[in-house]
């Protein structure tokens, strides 16, 4: 018999709104990041760097449970979110997934109008409310609305690039996560659209707290808060080197292999 699956309640988690403590993830036999330690202060935007393959994209879908959906994939360790680890057997990852939304590196929206990939989400996880007011109260916190408003029975496909982005992360929205995890969004954008997710972040910041891979240091060095370098050992295998204030990460940090990434010494 299946344990019983419990809610996340709200509950005090310190400054943090969730946290790595020991975090092991593998694929098979192969330890893909090392006993990850990382504390992600509440409502600032958290940027994940380093080189191809030191598991900063591991880690983040880590913290919404979305490595369980590769069949090899196991983790130890823990993740707090709100004083539980969301690990836990008595846990439902569907619902981790819509207190913790993503936003992946190429924009996915569904193959729907722009109104219903807002309001299918909404649906599917119980709403009952306003929907026409949630579409546009998703579609204003994404900056989207305006441009978006006249035609929301056009297909999601229909919009550029950056707009489509920008409705991956109103769709995120729409289910009133607390965290916002972002895979490289702005890889696949324009320097034009990037600028504009940027913008967003910092305007999202306001109420949600967010993590973001990236490998444009430059673009961690604008948005982000608060930085984590990892690097990858001889096995493969990743580990955090150094995690601070950006500021600190950019301008004096404490270890030298931070300093020769930044100033383009590797990687």
């Amino acid at each position: 018999m299946c344990a019983a699956q419990t809610s996340i309640q709200p509950a005090a988690n310190g400054n943090y709104a969730i946290e790595a403590r020991d975090l092991n993830v593998y694929y098979g036999a192969f330890r893909a990041v090392n006993d990850i330690n990382l504390q992600i202060e509440r409502q600032k935007i958290t940027a994940l760097i380093g080189p191809s393959g030191c598991g900063k994209s591991t880690v983040l879908r880590a913290f919404n449970r979305m490595n369980d959906l590769v069949p090899v994939a196991r983790t130890e360790g823990e993740v707090r979110f709100h004083g539980k680890n969301i690990y836990d057997t008595d846990v439902d990852a569907v619902e981790v997934r819509r207190r913790i939304g993503m936003v992946f590196q190429k924009p996915n929206p569904f193959p729907k109008s722009i109104y219903e990939n807002i309001a299918w989400g909404a649906k599917i996880n119980g709403f009952k409310g306003n929907m026409d007011q949630l579409v546009e109260e998703s579609l204003r916190g994404a900056a989207l609305w305006d441009e978006v408003k006249d035609k929301l029975k056009q297909s999601g496909y229909s919009l550029s690039g950056g707009q489509q982005q920008r409705l991956c992360i109103a769709r995120a929205i729409a289910v009133k996560p607390d965290i916002i995890l972002m895979d490289e969004p702005c890889s696949a954008l324009d320097p034009i659209a990037t600028l504009r997710i940027e913008e967003l972040m910092r305007e999202l910041v306001e109420r949600y707290t967010i993590i973001i891979v990236t490998h444009n240091m430059q673009q961690a060095s604008r948005v982000a808060d608060y930085t984590a370098f990892f690097m990858v050992d001889d096995s493969r295998t990743g580990f955090l080197v150094e995690y601070d204030e950006s500021d600190r990460i950019f301008t004096k940090p404490k270890d030298r292999r931070t300093e020769d990434y930044i100033t383009g010494r590797f990687g």
